[in-house]
């Protein structure tokens, strides 16, 4: 047991300490002006995934920080940053932060970006670049809303996670037409400072990747949760059953990042033919979890095309088509109005896109659905 926790300790150290140098490798390769891979970076909002952004733009040497300022309405914010980072500029104004910015983040709540809008509008014609780009790090906010409000032509869309404040975040992100390849490459330097990013050519993948990804954490963390109160009701201490569920999860993931098997492939190698695991799976089965999950990642799909302002009836059991979406037709197919209907609806297989209970998978069936 002690020798099995120090192989794993030396792994997920050497992982780590393998990911943080190919960052930084790609980070600092290529040619890095003086001031760094901007010329100025503006931040409009410094909480905490601004935050996550800024420390490892400046421990890498990515940015310089007399290269980047900052502006938000909180004082106590920027004091914190600048506390971190005394040689940072903090801006008393949205126009003042972006001024000969080559690179403005937007980093503020979705309902703060009328003001923001309104500022950026304001400033002075000759203080915004006309080569300037805005990184968007704001949820459910489409390309062409950034490029209508803020007048600003070159758009970078991207969506975070939360683990980009340790440097494991993994970032989606697209971007307009007229951003160069050599200008998608510095904000990719930009981005890959605190994790990893993909880039895809269409940005409806973003709102994918905030059901997945974006939100993704939160998943895990009720998972926790979920499991470490579960040790806690066995009699286990809260410490022991935190310990026990991190390092389970933490092994469990890097095990199939090593390894790259299907999930299935190493679920089947824990679950042995009526054993414990095999109970506890036919459980989760029983319970839905596959079709819960599933369900959860669609209905965060769905808010963030609500949040866009688009057609979010997609999914199983809709009746949305590429015409729907594309002329942004309100959802019409009636809800049940009793509970009786709601739970018919909810018996008859395909009723509402799945059925209630799905086939178990693997060693739980006969490999014919049963």
């Amino acid at each position: 047991s002690l020798l099995s926790s120090r192989y794993l300790n030396y792994n997920i150290r050497n992982l780590f300490s393998t990911t943080a140098a190919t960052n930084q490798a790609e980070s600092n390769s290529g040619d890095i002006k003086k001031n760094g891979v901007f010329d100025k970076i503006a931040f409009i909002g410094a909480g905490k995934m601004a935050e996550a952004m800024i420390s490892p733009l400046i421990t890498s040497s990515v940015q310089s920080p007399t290269a980047i300022s900052i502006f938000d309405v909180s004082t106590n914010v920027t004091n914190h940053i600048l506390s971190l980072y005394p040689n940072i500029t903090i801006a008393q104004s949205i126009p003042d932060c972006i001024t000969d910015a080559d690179l403005i983040v937007m980093a503020v709540k979705p309902q703060n970006l009328p003001k923001v809008y309104a500022e950026i509008k304001n400033t002075d014609a000759n203080a915004v670049r006309k080569d300037a780009t805005l990184l968007s790090i704001v949820a459910g906010k489409s390309i062409s809303n950034f490029v209508s409000g803020s007048g600003i032509e070159k758009v970078a869309r991207s969506m975070p996670n939360t683990p980009a404040q340790i440097g494991k975040g993994v970032t989606v992100w697209s971007c307009t037409d007229n951003i160069t390849v050599e200008e998608r490459e510095k904000i990719k330097k930009v981005l890959n400072t605190f994790g990893k990013s993909i880039f895809v050519d269409d940005e409806s993948f973003i709102d994918m990747s905030t059901s997945i990804s974006g939100s993704g954490p939160a998943y895990i963390f009720l998972l926790m949760e979920a499991m470490i109160d579960a040790g806690v009701h066995m009699g286990f201490s809260r410490d022991t059953a935190t310990t026990l569920v991190h390092q389970t999860l933490l092994g469990s993931t890097l095990y199939a990042i090593e390894t790259g098997e299907h999930p299935a492939i190493l679920r089947n190698s824990v679950t042995s033919p009526a054993g414990t695991t095999a109970s506890a799976i036919y459980e989760l089965e029983n319970g839905r979890f596959r079709t819960v999950i599933k369900d959860a990642i669609w209905a965060c799909y769905r808010r963030s095309l609500e949040m866009g302002g688009h057609n979010s009836n997609i999914g199983p059991g809709r009746v949305a088509t590429a015409q729907h979406l594309q002329q942004q037709q309100p959802f019409t197919t009636p809800l049940p109005t009793t509970a009786s209907a709601a739970a018919t609806a909810k018996s008859t297989p395909n009723a509402d896109g799945h059925h209630p209970v799905e086939a178990p998978c693997g060693e739980m069936n006969d490999g014919n659905g049963k």
